[in-house]
């Protein structure tokens, strides 16, 4: 199944993409690779965007909701960059930062919220290597911040032009100016 079709049969809807809160932009690419930007929780309904420490003000179970919405941003990144998911060969390595106090130890279970989103979307190509570190702050209190590096699928190529059908002398002349 397609991972745009996945997302309608889990009921999944991605929001608008967030824009960046500082001078940078949501994401890079170079060759095949698409270099997303760390993205934090969205604000809630009331405009308020989750601040505080994992392990303090949030339990583990309230930070691995964070880092799935966070990955619901990531997704939809991915889509607004690549047109569609289905173009998404591959999520490669994420980057997850979690703003706990420092006796907590959990930091790989919170970011699980993410990625096991990113597997429910896309499958095996959700896989990915990962990296889920403790940070003693994050910018704006943030519980948890994430970032990745995704495989694209090559861009399509224009399509070409058929050859001319053109004399046999012309013919001849570009095979002789082909071997000088």
């Amino acid at each position: 199944m397609s991972a745009e079709k996945r997302l309608k049969a889990l009921g999944i809807e991605l929001g608008p993409v967030s824009a960046p809160v500082a001078n940078y932009v949501n994401a890079v690419r170079a060759g095949n690779l698409l270099f997303l930007s760390g993205k934090g929780p969205r604000p809630d309904a009331n405009g308020v965007r989750p601040s505080g420490k994992v392990g303090r003000e949030y339990t583990a179970e309230q930070a691995y909701q964070h880092a799935r919405t966070v990955g619901l941003d990531l997704l939809a990144v991915m889509r607004a960059e690549l047109g569609s998911l289905d173009r998404v060969k591959r999520v490669v390595k994420l980057l997850g930062m979690v703003n706990a106090v420092p006796d907590f130890t959990d930091h790989p279970k919170v970011i699980n919220g993410c990625s096991d989103l990113l597997v429910e979307v896309l499958g095996e190509r959700g896989r990915h290597a990962r990296s889920a570190v403790g940070m003693g702050s994050l910018p704006m209190g943030i519980p948890v911040e994430i970032e990745a590096v995704v495989e694209a699928e090559p861009p399509r190529a224009a399509a070409r032009k058929p050859a001319r059908k053109g004399n046999a002398r012309a013919k001849k002349h570009a095979v002789k100016k082909r071997r000088r």
